[in-house]
């Protein structure tokens, strides 16, 4: 006679498994792959360097490559982590894209570009400074004090995705 409470917990123990496996590879997943013996990062405070300044900006940056690098085993330093993070603000513009024959935008482009240096006192070698630009489109007759908040954040979290892969990734 099959016993079916066996059959159960035999099926659950395996989706726990299969679950618990499925976790455990998802930052592995991401492709990091840190050096274990680098412990710590720190990430410098973004200044806005740029002649259109949006008074938020260096701030969300700053504490949104934070939140990235906690998504890691690394531990927060104030300054000098094994993985150090400092860079600016060198790009906020707002551009048309698209124009109607009377010379009009219809679209517009918001790009914001970083300049970012990147340390790893423990494997120099990979090292950089480097450029990050993203931009998001937008309709031109649209009022851009009710788009920015979001399209800030669209670019930013492109921007802190692809510094992130720069520095733990390319490994």
């Amino acid at each position: 006679m099959i016993n079916i409470n066996l059959i159960k917990n035999t099926w659950i123990y395996g989706l726990l498994i299969t679950t618990s496996l499925i976790l455990s590879g998802c930052y592995s997943f991401q492709g990091a792959s840190i050096p274990p013996d680098v412990t710590s990062y720190s990430v410098g405070f973004f200044e806005n360097n740029t002649p259109m300044v949006n008074p938020k900006l260096s701030q969300i940056i700053t504490e949104k490559l934070k939140d990235k690098m906690n998504t890691t085993r690394l531990n927060f330093a104030r300054e000098k982590g094994d993985f150090s993070f400092k860079g600016s603000i060198i790009g906020y513009a707002i551009i048309p894209i698209a124009v109607k024959e009377n010379a009009t935008a219809t679209q517009n482009r918001l790009t914001i570009t970083l300049s970012i240096k990147f340390e790893c006192i423990k494997h120099p070698k990979n090292n950089f400074e480097q450029t990050f630009s993203n931009f998001q489109d937008f309709d031109a007759n649209k009022n851009f004090s009710s788009l920015e908040n979001n399209l800030v954040s669209e670019i930013t979290d492109q921007l802190i995705q692809e510094i992130f892969n720069k520095a733990a990734v390319n490994w």
